[in-house]
């Protein structure tokens, strides 16, 4: 049909009418030439001047708004509008309206503004709110929008990196960040010192020992005593030599601080390096002489004694006249340190006896004060020890999946916590093995002695033997094998280091730190090493105490990353292996083709539906036609669009995952499942229970037993077999056949619920697995009593889904056990078959766990088996059928069975000679008469009950019940 034309006037008075929408269809197709167009055209007529900044605002904004701007540049906002001029014409211009939304937001002073869309009021608000929360100081908006784009983004930049989440080592790293500051109290100036020397000694004195008394850092408490001393003697200059060693019986003196003038200033401007330290032999020379006996040594010229060396002198062309030496001790007495002042003032005059006596008298505070700041210094070095202790730690749990990764980081730790120069790390083949053998090693050396460190980290895998000097000094064996640490402080004075391996290195090692690394179970996995101290010393009772401590965590993180590292070879062989074993334990495709093509026998040719069913009637081909007919007759192909081949193929795949036990295998698990199905079609239970939960008891009854080891739950707990390391002790096998069920289910071409809903899906495996558990006895015991007492109160609900619930569960365990409702043919072989696999299981605990296995286990006591059986009957198979049989509600029937039975005498029953046999319910079958004179095992024929199921397998049960009250004959028969 043809269009009909528009006039264009008629558009025009549309349009005119509706200004929203010829501005909306402008504001989305509009171009910015359109708009210079109109603004040339209109620039003569009046208000064309007063709509130009308007439409180039809005424009802009637009522009702005399809770049993704952040509003920076425009000019058409409430603040940015400097090009704007009052509006005439009430917002209208050359007889065209102006649309409310360019005349809203107004401030009254005439200015045109477009109204911001939701979409740009929302982007504003959240600019806005960026703005303030990442603010760092004030600023006005226009400041902001007149900022160059540059600066925007760097500043974008800074606020993005300055809002990155910290990393846990930042936040432990803040959490651990001490808290206790070193007091910090300026000391007077020296002019005043010396004014209160001259005028009031008491006072300068006292003034010394406040200078100090207060100072924890040693290194401007030493500067301090320094400068204080050659004060108060008038001394030129002045060394200051503390103890050290004294803990490991190496006892040496170091000073810091050698030869400080009077005239420095009183605290030091940078830290001195340890290059510059002097170190003097305990007991030589002067220094040493007064440290070891801790006597005062007053020398006029220093020249004249035996003791002085000059080498200093000679050094540093400082000439040495007078001395005056002085040993400083500590509250206990213990000599900590020794004064040197030189050359007193002027003209390196001798010291004199108010000398001593004012150092004497000045000294004990300043022992008293280096102690104090000793102290303080070793608590902040254990503070920092601990701090970066815990730091290794955090280290270990950041990262415990990557070998290298963790011992890179411990190698970087460990250099940085003592200062080294070289770290290794040497892990062993075989922590087993008697011989040590290395079978990796990494090796870090410090930037200090690298220029480049990264590449300074080696590995060596699989390496039969080591030419370099970590290895071949056979320190690192040592200690691999005698679990010792091993402390060298000079290398080549040790007979166990090989010199000629070091210097082919080309790494000169002055020291050794080695120490064993520990698993959890005290287990030696392999060795680290440090090298040379950066200072130049060797590796002191501290840092052996610290790599010792820092070691035990490292081999804790080794040691989970080699255990990962095996889990996940461990787990990779698993899954081959899983591969393999589901190639090998799926049927071929021609089984499947075979069974695809078959013709299924219908139910009356198998007697699946019977009661009296004979299990051993069928082969194993047999019993898959027979499955696939119950699924077809049970309509759960149909119904669930279950496809032929997917369930050929999963039928034939459970049956080979059955092993080849005794009794437990294939032909059980269908004998279940028939008697299932016979329950479900003749018994009226199809009407209760939904086709979904039919669908789950029929798979769970041919999957219940699934890969069953021909052992029971107690067997797998008492040999703590893998399977009770998998799956606990509680219903252990129960959780295997359910897992293996589902693993054959997730294999492909076997998933025969692959066309269901996702919810049925889950309802439908929920079903499953609680079918497959309800069949441990134990489940069964907890379960029982509940079922029992909504039966004898007829409270149950099939509305209720946990009524629902345990009565699935007993149907379960009702076919489990139903070989005791068998003929007595068939009864007496699964006993057979029964006993034989309690009988293996009970022999295999007395030979491998040697355990005496319970009677019914024990071939051995095998005469006890018919009262056994009995028990068994009658505390767990008989209450459950008389209530199965109450929960029909077949009074009619029952009333016809007792009628039945109404002329059969106990002593019918005590002329029946049963068997001698050791089976499980090797006993008559309740599904038979045996009237005087007739022939075991034939049947009653009631006609009338034939066509009446339910009745005729009431009458069954009530023929077992009576037969059990003259039980007690049967074990007397049983005994002899």
């Amino acid at each position: 049909m043809a269009a009909s034309r528009l006039d264009f006037g008629e558009v025009e008075t549309f349009l005119d009418r509706h200004p929203e929408l010829f501005e909306d269809y402008l504001m989305r197709k509009g171009k910015q030439e359109l708009v210079d167009k109109w603004l040339q055209r209109h620039s003569s007529g009046q208000g064309a001047s007063d709509l130009r900044p308007a439409l180039a605002g809005a424009s802009s904004l637009a522009q702005s708004s399809a770049r993704g701007s952040t509003g920076i540049g425009g000019g058409a906002g409430p603040q940015g509008s400097a090009n704007s001029h009052p509006a005439s014409g009430g917002g209208e211009s050359a007889g065209v309206p102006l649309s409310p939304s360019w005349a809203s937001g107004s401030r009254g002073d005439g200015n045109l503004q477009r109204r911001a869309s939701q979409k740009e009021l929302r982007k504003s608000f959240a600019r806005s709110k960026a703005i303030h929360v990442n603010r760092t100081y004030d600023e006005q908006v226009t400041s902001r929008a007149q900022e160059p784009l540059s600066s925007v983004r760097r500043r974008a930049l800074l606020r993005k990196a300055s809002s990155l989440p910290p990393t846990t080592a930042h936040i432990l790293s803040a959490l651990l960040e001490s808290r206790v500051n070193l007091p910090q109290y300026p000391p007077t100036a020296i002019d005043y010192k010396c004014h209160l020397k001259k005028h009031n000694e008491r006072q300068f004195f006292l003034e010394l020992v406040k200078d100090i008394s207060n100072d924890l850092d040693l290194t401007s408490l030493s500067y301090k005593i320094l400068i204080f001393v050659c004060l108060m003697v008038d001394a030129d200059r002045c060394s200051l030599f503390l103890v050290e060693g004294a803990a490991a019986g190496k006892k040496t003196l170091v000073s810091k601080f050698f030869d400080v003038h009077a005239g420095t200033p009183l605290l030091p401007c940078s830290t001195t390096e340890n290059s510059n330290e002097v170190q003097v032999p305990w007991g030589k020379g002067i220094i040493g002489y007064v440290g070891e006996h801790g006597e005062t040594v007053n020398i006029p010229d220093a020249y004249q004694d035996r003791r002085f060396n000059d080498e200093i002198d000679k050094l540093t062309g400082y000439k040495t006249k007078s001395l005056l030496c002085m040993p400083i001790r500590n509250s206990d007495g213990e000599i900590i340190g020794v004064a040197q002042a030189i050359n007193k003032v002027p003209e390196g005059a001798p010291f004199t006896e108010d000398d001593e006596k004012v150092m004497q008298m000045y000294l004990p505070f300043c022992g008293i004060a280096i102690s104090n700041a000793q102290l303080f210094a070793a608590s902040r070095k254990e503070y920092e020890r601990s701090r970066a202790l815990l730091e290794v730690v955090n280290d270990l749990f950041e990262e415990q999946t990557d070998l290298e990764k963790i011992v890179k980081k411990i190698m970087h730790r460990a250099q940085t916590l003592l200062k080294c120069e070289r770290c290794s790390v040497l892990l062993l083949e075989d922590i087993e093995s008697p011989v040590v053998k290395f079978t990796k090693s990494f090796e870090l050396m410090s930037p200090k002695c690298s220029a480049d460190a990264e590449n300074s980290f080696k590995e060596s895998v699989e390496k039969s033997s080591y030419s370099d000097w970590l290895i071949n000094n056979s320190i690192a064996e040592l200690v691999a094998s005698t679990g010792l640490p091993v402390n060298v402080s000079d290398a080549y004075q040790d007979p166990r280091f090989d010199a000629e391996a070091d210097q082919i290195s080309g790494f000169h090692i002055r020291s050794v730190l080695c120490v064993p690394i520990w698993n959890s179970n005290h287990q030696i996995i392999g060795v680290a090493q440090v090298l040379n101290r950066l200072d130049g010393k060797p590796f002191d009772d501290a840092d052996q105490r610290l790599f010792e401590a820092f070691v035990i965590f490292c081999g804790l993180g080794i040691n989970n990353t080699i255990m990962y590292d095996q889990v996940k070879k461990s787990w990779a062989k698993q899954s081959v292996a899983l591969d393999v074993l589901s190639y090998h334990a799926t049927c071929s495709k021609a089984e499947v083709d075979k069974f695809k093509a078959a013709n299924i026998p219908l139910v009356s040719e198998l007697a699946i539906d019977d009661i009296h069913f004979d299990d051993f009637s069928l082969d194993v081909d047999a019993m898959i036609t027979a499955a696939l007919r119950m699924f077809m007759e049970l309509g759960m192909v149909q119904k669930f669009k279950i496809d032929y081949e997917t369930l050929c193929r999963w039928l034939l795949t459970v049956r080979k995952n059955y092993r080849m036990v005794l009794y437990h295998n294939w032909r059980h698990a269908f004998n279940v499942c028939q008697l299932m199905f016979a329950m479900l079609t003749t018994a009226g239970f199809q009407e209760i229970l939904t086709e979904v939960e039919i669908l789950a008891v029929i798979v769970g009854c041919l999957c219940h037993d699934l890969d069953h080891r021909g052992t029971n739950n107690a067997f797998q707990a008492k040999s703590d077999s893998a399977l009770a390391q998998l799956y606990g002790t509680s219903a252990t096998l129960e959780h295997h056949h359910f897992n293996h069920a589902v693993m054959i289910l997730q294999s492909e071409g076997h998933n025969i619920f692959a066309n269901l809903s996702s919810k049925e899906y889950s309802d439908l495996m929920q079903l499953l697995k609680q079918s497959i558990l309800a069949t441990d006895l134990t489940l069964y015991f907890e379960r029982r009593t509940e079922f029992f007492e909504l039966v004898s109160k007829g409270a149950y609900d099939w509305s209720i889904t946990s009524h629902r619930d345990v009565f699935r569960s007993m149907l379960m365990t009702a076919c489990d056990l139903g070989a005791v409702t068998k003929p007595w043919e068939i009864s007496r072989q699964v006993a057979e078959l029964v006993t034989s696999e309690f009988f293996e299981q009970g022999d295999r605990e007395r030979s491998e766990l040697k355990l005496t296995p319970s009677a019914i286990f024990d071939r051995n006591r095998k005469d006890e088996l018919p009262r056994l059986q009995l028990e068994w009957i009658d505390s767990i198979c008989m209450p459950l059928y008389q209530v199965l049989l109450t929960c029909l509600g077949e009074s009619q029937c029952k009333t016809e069975a007792d009628a039945g039975l109404s002329g059969r005498q106990p002593q019918e029953v005590g002329r029946v000679a049963p068997k001698k046999t050791t089976g499980l319910c090797c006993l008559p079958s309740p599904f038979q008469s045996q009237p005087s004179g007739g022939r075991r095992g034939q049947t009653v024929n009631h006609p009338e009950l034939l066509r009446h199921p339910v009745a005729w397998r009431t009458l069954c049960i009530l023929n077992y019940l009576l037969w059990l009250n003259s039980i007690t004959l049967f074990v007397q028969l049983g005994q002899s």
